[in-house]
């Protein structure tokens, strides 16, 4: 196996007596699609608020390639270290066009002046263009951005997310009020992405789950309960006893 982009190690995360996140060792290998499941309070959220920085690991580790340490920097920092996540609720310039949004996403690697003077290289633009391009945006690019349709604000944020050149891309329930046809052409973007580096999803919705993941992780009370192929999860009785609450008897054949 290749060494691991992002590595955490013993992660506590302390609400003043609660621990969403209980000494938690995980992992995620590059141009990997690794989905987090569990059951609703198992800390899947709270382990994408710690990776990028929203929420602060009272102890432990986290590292990026092995060598960067995260866990003391700022959101704005992690992000430039090659960590960018979307959250749920998509969160764009309803007023702009498309393509400003883009523009802005790739402005903001730079100072204020230069955002305000930026003038587009060849090289630039090409980069823009082929982000729309991926997302299947191009036909709209001119379009204000609060007039999309919802499954194309979520692509368009995800967009906005690669601008940045991350290593690991960070996603909360991507699927989530999107038609049948959206969600396959997001499962078909996810796969695309992750050619290029890791992609870290939250989700809910198993059969999405089953039909893109590379790997799956399971969370129970903060820690990690199991971790395979979405197969190996579902035959493995430990988890289905968490899902449903109760243990899960072997079938026997007499």
């Amino acid at each position: 196996m290749s060494q691991a982009v992002l590595k955490l190690k013993k992660v506590i995360v302390d609400f003043s007596g609660f621990k969403a996140i209980n000494q938690l060792d995980f992992a995620v290998q590059p141009t990997s699609v690794h989905f987090v499941i569990g059951p609703n309070g198992a800390g899947k959220t709270t382990l994408l608020d710690v990776v990028c920085g929203k929420t602060k690991a009272t102890t432990g580790e986290i590292k990026l390639q092995e060598r960067k340490e995260l866990s003391k920097l700022t959101e704005d920092q992690i992000v430039h270290q090659g960590i960018s996540r979307k959250f749920q609720a998509p969160s764009i310039f309803q007023n702009l066009t498309v393509i400003d949004n883009l523009e802005i996403s790739m402005k903001q690697k730079k100072n204020l002046f230069s955002m305000i003077k930026a003038k587009w290289t060849n090289e630039q633009k090409k980069k823009i263009n082929e982000m729309l391009e991926l997302v299947g945006l191009k036909k709209v690019q001119h379009q204000q951005a609060g007039s999309l349709a919802h499954g194309q604000k979520q692509w368009l944020e995800i967009a906005m997310v690669l601008m940045q050149e991350p290593d690991i891309v960070l996603l909360d329930e991507p699927i989530a009020g999107m038609s049948k046809k959206e969600r396959n052409k997001t499962g078909e973007l996810i796969t695309k992405i992750a050619k290029d580096r890791a992609v870290l999803i939250v989700e809910h919705d198993m059969d999405f789950v089953k039909e893109y993941a590379d790997i799956v992780s399971v969370m129970h009370e903060g820690q990690l309960l199991f971790e395979g192929s979405m197969e190996e999860v579902q035959k493995d009785p430990t988890v289905r006893e968490v899902y449903l609450g109760r243990k899960v008897e072997e079938n026997v054949v007499n």
